[in-house]
């Protein structure tokens, strides 16, 4: 069994981008990513504090908008629109999900789709969707695409199941391993709450891609000898041992499926670090395309 380590790749990533980065500083580019926080929900924070940290290592230029939870919609649209006209701010990224008062989809539409790193606007989708090269991807699913090519797993013609619909996850996940090339040219199938017997449909996959949002779902009956696994999960479990009372664990059960695994991503390590190198690498893609608008 092979433990795909993200962190390892992750790093990776991060080198490539800085290599980026220093072309773009030779052309007078200093590619920019604002993060916009609505409210103080402490998940968020600790996301939008790592996305900070880690652009600040790499020497871009970070803007940081944190704003009060009765933010209205139309203060959070003039402030996207100013980000918008901004030509130092490549990147818009806002903190999901924001409070109830805020419509999401609207926000993000209002962002400049030459903007939007996250790859959630509609002209972005559906550039995924015809295999447009000049959209973004959202950067979990590119990151763990990423996880498959490092470690030398071959896509092409093989199985695939996608555990989750999620706009965010499931459904560019199956776009890109669809898609023709390097990580795609697989036979996907889409699973979801609503899949009936959903270890059947699972045990049939070559490679299998939990993204359902669910603590240890996916277990030893879901999984087939010799399959692949990634898992996006990301769930806090109570843990009366750990000094914070919680641990984070996927939404595959590690213990019970690792061994029956060619390769597995674990939680944490796995999938987590990617989407924040993956994040940064689409900053950089956008300074390169438009470094000099404005």
């Amino acid at each position: 069994m092979v433990r795909i380590d993200g962190a390892a790749v992750a790093a990776k990533v991060m080198e490539e981008t800085k290599q980026r980065i220093a072309a773009l500083a030779e052309r007078g580019v200093t590619p920019g990513l604002a993060v916009v926080l609505v409210g103080d929900d402490p998940a968020s924070r600790a996301y939008v504090r790592s996305k900070d940290r880690k652009a600040a290592e790499l020497g871009l230029h970070s803007v940081k908008k944190e704003l009060p939870a009765d933010t209205t919609q139309e203060e959070l649209l003039t402030l996207v629109g100013e980000l918008n006209a901004d030509p130092a701010v490549h990147g818009i990224l806002v903190q999901s999900p924001p409070p109830p008062q805020i419509d999401e989809a609207a926000i993000v539409r209002a962002i400049d789709p030459r903007k939007d790193v996250d790859g959630f606007h509609p002209v972005n989708v559906a550039k995924l969707a015809m295999e447009d090269p000049t959209g973004f991807v959202p950067c979990t699913p590119l990151g763990c695409i990423r996880l498959l090519i490092e470690a030398g797993i071959e896509t092409a013609g093989r199985r695939a199941v996608v555990v989750g619909r999620s706009m965010i996850v499931g459904k560019p996940m199956a776009l890109l391993l669809m898609q023709r090339g390097p990580g795609g040219d697989a036979t996907v199938t889409v699973a979801h709450s609503r899949t009936k017997d959903l270890a059947a449909v699972t045990r049939e996959a070559d490679i299998v891609i939990a993204a359902i949002g669910r603590p240890h779902f996916i277990g030893a009956n879901h999984i087939r000898e010799g399959a692949v696994v990634i898992d996006v999960g990301i769930n806090r479990i109570e843990d009366p041992t750990s000094p914070t009372g919680y641990r984070l664990v996927g939404d595959v059960d590690y213990d019970a499926v690792a061994d029956r695994c060619a390769a597995i991503t674990p939680v944490p390590g796995g999938v987590g670090p990617m989407t924040i190198a993956m994040l940064m690498s689409n900053c950089v893609t956008a300074a390169e395309r438009f470094g000099g608008m404005g």
